[in-house]
């Protein structure tokens, strides 16, 4: 068989894979993996290194299909080259418990780098993961020993390229010089709803290059051209390139090529059979796979193993070389902490008050040196958000060593590249903003907490004490909303030594991001040698002031400013007789993963007058009030004035809490 005789019936193989795929699902998207190809194979059998049987060997290239709604492209190319993906699972692609899943999903499918699907995401993670590549050849790349020398490809679409955050991140992108990082652009002009005439008419095109980018042009389903482009942007080490593919949405489909009814449903029986036709495929056939075609796409798992083996034995030199880079090398790709770290972070003085953030930024600085992996930067707002690092310099195209991530006003792409920096490996990002702008990059969040990604997000300013900059500066919903996504940690510490143990629980988290709430008025540092630990914060919630007597008949519970607020309504009811407990509940989820025994002694079920202190909505608080409880809370926007004066206005002055705490231990 000749090259373009078996390049095409590798081609189409990927194109059936896909219709019979779907066909059989009654869901999903035929017609961009069918268009995409051509480019796709190119890519995947001659300049993607990787290695079928370890992907998670660290030097691979990385692979992130933006357009997640393509997965069968993805899924046949992974059956196809040797991963853990059988037929038979792709047979049952949208099904219950399947490796093949509606769109890509991290953890779930040996070889799929990321979760994608909400549009532009994938291509925002990856400028996070090229991010990531330039920072570890920086620091662990030696004179004559290379040991990060990888590239991130990505296939996005159109959808991909309107959607804002894509716009973010090329910017960043190009900014950043990130001469690895390859996007082909799968440029078929088709969305849902039609044409994309009906809605985008910019030139791609000239506003990457306007980015920094490197661009070209090429048909999508000319091989040649396609390889040639792909070339060309691996010589140009300075700037990220897009390589414009123009493509037919659903290529060979008599009926359907070019339309919009290809994107996202079946094409049906007798289109396939007449697209079978129209490709040279025999035509009653399901899921058949030439054999031709298989020990070609196959030959991958031998290319792979010799370029890993390549890697290993480069490693193996790099080790007598430099052994203790080797040893922090594996630590750190093992995602292990380096040992007695815990023991750097800062003590604070009680007579001294502390903003969280400012305690947040004391932390950050005390772990800089021991926990080298720790990266992060902020939204523009380092100086409020107190994320900077000193000392340890600026990530730049000029200097790729540093760790401190000037992300510009994105917050989105922020919030994706610090996924793609956490997926790569190597790393503990972090990222700062207001915690009343985390609704910008409240998707990058989600995907963080659906992949279980350990990303930690400094979100200070965190109350109506924020003042003068009035309500659109004052988070009101943020918190409830924050806690109502699955897996993610919100901790609202309360003063600066709980702020210290939450950083500690961030770094040995692994099953999720961390939100840290912080403050930026000053709050009294709390004695921890006349309270509790504050270690205790670990567990959620911990009895801080235990009611005279040790049987409280009333308990307040606070988080994050309104733990000292708490404190001082406690002593005015226990001087008006009134058995009062302060429980301070950083954390509703931590406090859910205690057992119940633990968290009845905190709450005692017994006790009903309950008062929880917020400044937010009260929504989700009546779990730990009852309904015999109630909650101090906001439920209107904040205002413009002094943030005491914004306070006492809201309700939250110690008469008031006494008073409502009064009114209900009197109907207990």
């Amino acid at each position: 068989m000749q090259k373009d005789e078996l390049d095409q019936l590798c081609i189409n193989t990927i194109r059936t894979l896909t219709m019979d795929a779907v066909e059989q699902a009654k869901s999903g998207h035929p017609g961009m993996p069918m268009g995409a190809a051509s480019m796709a194979y190119v890519l995947w059998t001659r300049f993607l290194r990787h290695n079928p049987v370890d992907p998670t060997w660290p030097d691979r290239d990385r692979f992130v299909l933006s357009a997640g709604h393509g997965c069968m492209l993805l899924y046949s190319l992974l059956h196809l080259t040797g991963y853990d993906l059988s037929l038979d699972e792709i047979k049952r692609f949208r099904q219950w418990g399947s490796k093949a899943p509606g769109h890509p999903e991290f953890g779930v499918t040996p070889g799929v780098e990321t979760t994608t699907g909400p549009l532009g995401q994938g291509f925002a993670m990856a400028v996070g993961m090229a991010m990531a590549e330039r920072m570890l050849a920086a620091r662990f790349n030696q004179p004559g020993h290379t040991i990060v020398d990888h590239r991130t490809y990505s296939i996005a679409g159109d959808g991909c390229l309107m959607e804002g955050i894509s716009a973010e991140a090329a910017s960043l992108a190009g900014h950043l010089h990130l001469g690895r990082l390859i996007v082909l652009y799968d440029d078929n002009k088709v969305t849902i709803e039609g044409p994309t005439t009906l809605a985008f008419s910019e030139d791609v095109s000239k506003r990457f290059e306007a980015y920094g980018w490197q661009v070209q042009q090429v048909d999508g389903d000319d091989t040649a051209a396609v390889a040639a482009a792909l070339s060309t942007a691996q010589a140009d080490k300075e700037h990220p390139s897009l390589v414009v593919a123009h493509t037919h949405i659903a290529f060979g489909s008599p009926h359907k090529q070019d339309t919009a009814e290809a994107h996202g449903a079946p094409l049906g029986e007798e289109e396939i059979k007449l697209t079978k036709q129209a490709l040279g495929w025999p035509v009653d056939s399901k899921f058949y796979i030439p054999s031709e075609a298989l020990d070609h796409f196959r030959r991958a798992v031998e290319s792979g193993r010799t370029a890993q083996d390549d890697w290993e034995a480069r490693f193996a030199g790099y080790a007598k070389a430099y052994p203790q880079l080797a040893q922090e090398w594996k630590r750190v790709m093992a995602g292990e902490l380096p040992k007695d770290w815990e023991s750097h972070l800062p003590a604070f003085d009680p007579a001294t008050p502390l903003a969280t953030r400012e305690a947040s930024g004391k932390v950050i600085n005390a772990l800089a040196g021991l926990v080298p992996e720790l990266v992060g930067g902020s939204a523009d707002l380092a100086p409020s958000n107190n994320t900077y690092m000193t000392s340890k310099g600026d990530f730049s195209a000029a200097n790729p060593a540093g760790r401190n991530l000037h992300f510009g006003i994105r917050e989105h792409a922020m919030g994706a590249a610090l996924n793609g920096l956490s997926l790569h490996g190597g790393f503990r990002p972090y990222g700062g903003t207001f915690l009343v702008f985390a609704d910008y990059l409240r998707p990058a969040i989600r995907l963080a907490a659906l992949m279980g990604r350990p990303v930690t997000y400094v979100f200070t300013h965190d109350s109506i004490a924020v003042g003068e900059d009035g309500p659109t500066h004052e988070p009101i919903e943020q918190l409830a909303s924050l806690r109502a996504i699955p897996r993610v940690t919100v901790i609202r510490p309360a003063d600066a030594t709980e702020t210290a143990a939450a950083w500690k629980v961030a770094l040995q988290h692994k099953g999720g991001p961390i939100v840290l709430a912080l403050g930026r008025q000053k709050l009294p540092v709390i004695d921890r040698t006349k309270y509790p630990a504050a270690d205790n914060l670990s567990k959620g919630a911990y009895v801080l002031a235990e009611a005279n007597g040790g049987k409280p008949g009333l308990i307040l519970i606070a988080t994050g400013s309104e733990v000292a607020l708490a404190l001082e309504a406690r002593e005015k009811l226990e001087q008006q007789g009134v058995a009062t407990r302060v429980v301070s509940m950083p954390s509703w989820e931590l406090f859910e993963a205690q057992p119940q025994a633990y968290r009845d002694a905190v709450l005692p079920p017994q006790v009903k007058a309950r008062l929880a202190i917020e400044a937010g909505v009260a929504q989700g608080w009546c779990r730990y009030t009852g309904e015999a409880g109630d909650v101090l809370s906001i439920e209107r926007f904040g205002a413009s004035a002094p943030g005491k004066v914004v306070l006492k206005e809201f309700g939250f002055s110690v008469e008031n809490v006494v008073a409502r705490a009064l009114a209900l231990h009197r109907e207990a």
